[in-house]
């Protein structure tokens, strides 16, 4: 059964903290991630059921109250969506290459959601905050009218809340830029 993630993002690492633990005692969840992320934010990312993810959420965002920003849920997330994150994503071909940026973590988690969800594409690496002034982005592989397709999608998403950065489409990249993607 694929299970459920939901994330919480503040701007206060110690309420970060606190949220993590209240978020995790709330039910029947598994923390993915709890750490600071750039600049000064902190990020708390769960898996579980919908309904333990759910509620747990929403206990998160109670408790951060004025230093919550963003937060998802996301029920039946595509596995190479966890699998871009935590960088075990296993590329046998590469191909033309796909990059999506953001403002925000929500948004570039949603946006490769539905990328890897439509498209017949490969995520590649799903980087969140860390060493990016707070900024997130998407690489992802396959051919040229796969990628324009992906990076509609998610563009859209980005565009629709005003979080996507910049958006790229690279044909034909060298085969040395994939060494330093992943």
């Amino acid at each position: 059964m694929t299970k459920a993630i939901g994330m919480v993002e503040l701007n206060s690492i110690a309420k970060g903290i606190e949220t993590a633990d209240i978020m995790f005692k709330s039910g029947d969840v598994e923390i993915l991630i709890s750490k600071p992320i750039c600049p000064g934010k902190f990020m708390i990312l769960i898996t579980g059921d919908v309904g333990a993810v759910k509620s747990s959420v929403e206990k998160g965002i109670e408790n951060a109250k004025n230093y919550f920003i963003d937060s998802l849920i996301l029920p039946k997330v595509h596995p190479q969506v966890l699998e871009s994150i935590n960088y075990s994503t296993k590329i046998e071909k590469y191909n033309a290459l796909g990059i999506l940026e953001f403002y925000s973590i929500a948004t570039a988690i949603t946006a490769a959601d539905a990328v890897a969800k439509t498209s017949q594409v490969q995520l590649m690496e799903l980087r969140l905050g860390v060493g990016i002034g707070g900024k997130s982005f998407l690489t992802f592989t396959g051919d040229v009218s796969s990628i324009r397709e992906g990076i509609e999608i998610g563009a859209k998403i980005g565009e629709e809340n005003g979080m996507l950065v910049c958006k790229s489409i690279i044909p034909s990249p060298s085969p040395e830029i994939f060494e330093f993607l992943i």
